[in-house]
Parts: structure tokens; C-alpha cells; sequence
């Protein structure tokens, strides 16, 4: 998977932001809009091969194993989060997408290795 993404993003130093990688990748919607209103749409453009990647890491990041723990506790959370705002579980993965493709930047641009957060629990101090 990351041989994937690192095959298709090349540079990444032709990114000056995630927002370019998001462009570049079809992952950030565009804004339509005609006499005042306006609506945000996915868009047709972008690398497929890189959308379909990170697509596919995000249904991975969500997923539930048979005993009912999160394989991502985060992801996870914030599938939660999104869809409790109203959101449906597409609209809900394309925010994932979004937000892998600002660590996956990140991460790159920095050199770093992904460091798997801590969730706090309601009422624990860390």
C-alpha cells in the first residue's frame, strides 16, 4: 500500500501543501456555485489510481474486528463524529480520505513515521 501511494505522489516536495495533494489526488471537493448558492461536489479529476488507494486505506482505518474493537480507535472516532453531524458513510469516508492525506503529507514532508495516537476515554486524565 504505501509503495502504492509513494509510486503515484513522486515528489513530494512538487506539494507546497496537503491541499495541492488532496487536489491532486481528487480528494478535495470543489465549489459550485451560481447567482449566491452553491454546493460543494466531488470532483471528476485527480490521480484514480492514488484516490482509490487512500479510499481504500480509509475503509480499512473504519473497520471493526469480529470481537467489536476498532482496527483504528481514532479513524474510528471520527467516522463516529462525522456521521453523528448528519454526514452519510460516504460523505463520512471522503473526510477520512482527507484527513490520511494530510498525515500521509505530513509525513513525508518531514520525514517522519506515523505515530498512533492516544484516544482519551470520557472522565480519564492523561
Amino acid at each position: 500500500m504505501a509503495v502504492k501511494i509513494l509510486e503515484e505522489i513522486g515528489d513530494i516536495k512538487s506539494f507546497p501543501c496537503a491541499e495541492k495533494l488532496a487536489q491532486f489526488a481528487g480528494i478535495a471537493p470543489i465549489h459550485l456555485s451560481s447567482s449566491g448558492k452553491g454546493k460543494d461536489k466531488a470532483t471528476k479529476q485527480g490521480n484514480r489510481r492514488l484516490q482509490a488507494t487512500i479510499y481504500f486505506l480509509a475503509i480499512q482505518m473504519i473497520q471493526v474486528y469480529k470481537n467489536g474493537k476498532p482496527r483504528h480507535p481514532m479513524f474510528r472516532a471520527y467516522y463516529e463524529k462525522r456521521k453523528a453531524e448528519g454526514k452519510n458513510g460516504q460523505q463520512a469516508l471522503i473526510c477520512i480520505c482527507r484527513r490520511l492525506i494530510s498525515i500521509i503529507y505530513g509525513m513525508l514532508k518531514n520525514g517522519t513515521e506515523y505515530r498512533m495516537p492516544v484516544l482519551k476515554k470520557a472522565g480519564e486524565k492523561l
